[in-house]
């Protein structure tokens, strides 16, 4: 009992995940139970697909949340990226361009979110609560509110192809998430990330250009977000400007899921990805036992919550916390 109570006070980076794997595989265990159909290949191919897509855009949001910030502008990225990639392959553009452009478009958003929280000192809520209302209006004024639909093949291959028995969306994951991981943890940009959150004003004083590299941030999570705006676009073969509702909070559920910190300075890829699967292995769950789709938003919350709770109270009793308190 006292090891246990170690591992929690002291804030093991391990905690989240080990805690995270037993609750996946209890959540197995009882799904499958509940139904013969939920191990089947055709049912994980499913919730691998829907995962995918939150995998891709929680990633960025693991790097924005590392720094002590957050980018409630995701879901608005995603909608506008794909009207951009819509609008340019309907005027003709080909479609490795166009989608190009959609890309581009969600890195200068979160440019724009970087600049004005590190330059500026802007509240990150307040700066992407913002701009989530600007680029959603943006995409709504583009399309006069109509969806835009009929692409190309090559474009919808992006959503509903198949490499084997994998499909895009699945391979996208896999690439963005082998990124992240090796980003994060292995290189200067990563490191830095995470002393963003922990202190930044050490790393200032240290002579690292802390501005430059919390711009990066957020460029990151703008174009994690324009691939996910990609990947709900070629699915669906319609860019519509109300896409991407709350993809915000999917991402930041599974990010504090997994054991990232809201207050920065701690941070885990493989969290995040597990998080993403027991969410998405949770509305699976809920769908075939017929449950309500409105009791997932509950779920969700209710998780952020508890996520978020046992999160602070680790800090709270960690000794380093203690001293400083």
């Amino acid at each position: 009992m006292q090891q246990v109570k170690r591992l929690f006070v002291t804030g093991n980076q391990n905690f989240s995940q080990i805690l995270l794997g037993l609750v996946l595989l209890i959540t197995v265990i009882v799904l499958s139970l509940a139904s013969p159909f939920f191990l089947t290949w055709d049912n994980w191919r499913n919730i691998l697909d829907q995962s995918a897509l939150q995998v891709i855009i929680a990633i960025g949001m693991t790097f924005v949340i590392c720094t002590g910030g957050i980018d409630l502008s995701v879901g608005s990225i995603s909608a506008l990226s794909g009207v951009c990639m819509a609008v340019a392959m309907h005027a003709g553009v080909s479609v490795e361009l166009a989608i190009l452009l959609g890309i581009t478009a969600g890195a200068l958003v979160g440019m724009s979110n970087g600049w004005l929280i590190s330059q500026l000192n802007l509240n990150p809520f307040i700066v992407t609560l913002g701009t989530m209302s600007v680029v959603r209006g943006a995409a709504l004024i583009i399309t006069t509110g109509i969806p835009i639909y009929g692409f190309p093949k090559a474009f919808t291959w992006w959503g509903n192809g198949h490499i084997g028995p994998l499909n895009p969306p699945m391979l996208i994951a896999v690439f963005i998430a082998l990124l992240g991981a090796l980003v994060l943890n292995k290189t200067k940009l990563g490191y830095y990330t995470l002393a963003l959150g922990g202190n930044e004003e050490a790393l200032r004083r240290s002579g690292v250009a802390h501005k430059v590299y919390k711009l990066m941030v957020y460029t990151i999570c703008g174009i994690t977000a324009a691939l996910g705006g990609l990947v709900v676009t070629a699915r669906l073969n319609t860019a519509e400007p109300l896409a991407g509702w709350m993809f915000e909070l999917d991402a930041i559920a599974a990010v504090v899921l997994g054991g990232t910190d809201m207050k920065g300075g701690r941070g885990s890829i493989t969290g995040t990805i597990m998080a993403c699967l027991l969410l998405g292995m949770l509305r699976n769950g809920l769908t075939i036992l017929n449950i309500p789709s409105y009791y997932q938003q509950l779920a969700i919350g209710i998780i952020i919550l508890v996520a978020i709770i046992v999160s602070e109270l680790r800090l709270r009793n960690a000794p380093g916390h203690q001293k400083n308190s």
